[in-house]
């Protein structure tokens, strides 16, 4: 298509990604409450004060805390933010597809197939990681609670909660794609199976250390749920390169699809012996001045001359 196309293309695909993004933030206000206390409840469950519990045992016997919102707009903020956030997540689907549907005709049939295979893979590992930094918060909130000097009172202010809570999504989430980019390389060619494997020291070192960086709490629990499970998919992403790479060996020996051009060797053949051409009597010294008057063959050559020289000199 002409430019102008694909850029009407790419404005039709935002325009329905966002709008489906919108939709979902306008029936998540509706649910905003309920969204709300599914954020906040484990984590009351775990550190939240009870009710009944007296001023003087806070700090003493037992560190608790409780959820604040200040300012007046503050209410106003975090309904936009959480509606926002609920919208992202759930359209994801949707909006992915979208961006797989505008680079769709540009790929392949072969290529189609893989990539709608990494979407349809990419939605549940990222909802994968977010689910689990939901699960670990209320652990990371009753350690770091811990740290609470004696006759002290915690009070977490709820817009920092909702950017916590957000920045582990997004953390969990992207670690978790990181077996879907290590195949996408494998699939690509730019690195084997073979290769990542000789990685496996490397790679689970930096996957602790990137646990120890992303997690909020000090504590080991946190750092080991992030990097566990993603180095269980690391592995498991190295297995399926080795097999793709026996694959891919194996449809190479059958030669290209239908729609791929094959590969042409410029590799330069090697120069056959030299025949030897005998020179040609050109030169005046070797015609006689009777020919070259006359315009004849010399004595000892038949080829006619001119003035000492052939017709091609």
């Amino acid at each position: 298509m002409p430019l102008a196309e694909h850029l009407r293309e790419l404005r039709d695909r935002l325009i329905k990604a966002v709008g489906a993004i919108l939709v979902v933030c306008i029936v998540a206000l509706f649910f905003y409450q309920d969204i709300v206390d599914f954020l906040m409840d484990p984590v009351l469950e775990s550190v939240g004060c009870p009710d009944d519990l007296d001023a003087s045992e806070i700090g003493k016997e037992e560190d608790c805390a409780s959820f604040t919102v200040n300012g007046l707009i503050s209410p106003f903020t975090i309904m936009l933010k959480v509606s926002f956030m609920t919208g992202m997540v759930i359209s994801t689907p949707i909006w992915l597809y979208q961006l797989w549907a505008f680079l769709a005709p540009g790929l392949h049939k072969e290529e189609k197939k893989y990539s709608l295979g990494f979407v349809a893979a990419g939605v549940p590992l990222f909802l994968g990681g977010a689910f689990f930094a939901y699960k670990i918060l209320p652990t990371t909130a009753e350690v770091l609670l811990e740290f609470t000097p004696e006759n002290a009172t915690n009070l977490l202010p709820l817009p920092e909660f909702i950017d916590l809570l957000t920045r582990m999504v997004v953390v969990f989430g992207l670690a978790f794609e990181l077996p879907l980019v290590l195949v996408m390389l494998n699939m690509g060619g730019a690195v084997t199976g073979r290769r990542m494997l000789g990685w496996w020291r490397a790679m689970i070192f930096g996957i602790v250390a990137f646990g120890a960086i992303a997690t909020p709490s000090t504590d080991p629990i946190g750092m080991f749920a992030l990097a566990g499970p993603v180095i269980v998919l690391y592995f498991m992403a190295t297995g399926f390169s080795l097999l793709n790479d026996r694959r891919r060996a194996r449809i190479a020996a059958r030669g290209p699809a239908d729609d791929e051009a094959s590969d042409l060797d410029l590799t330069p053949e090697a120069v056959g012996d030299v025949e030897p051409v005998g020179a040609s009597a050109s030169l005046p010294e070797q015609s006689t001045g009777e020919a070259d008057s006359a315009g004849g063959a010399g004595a000892g050559d038949s080829t006619p001359r001119r003035n000492g020289y052939d017709d091609a000199t």
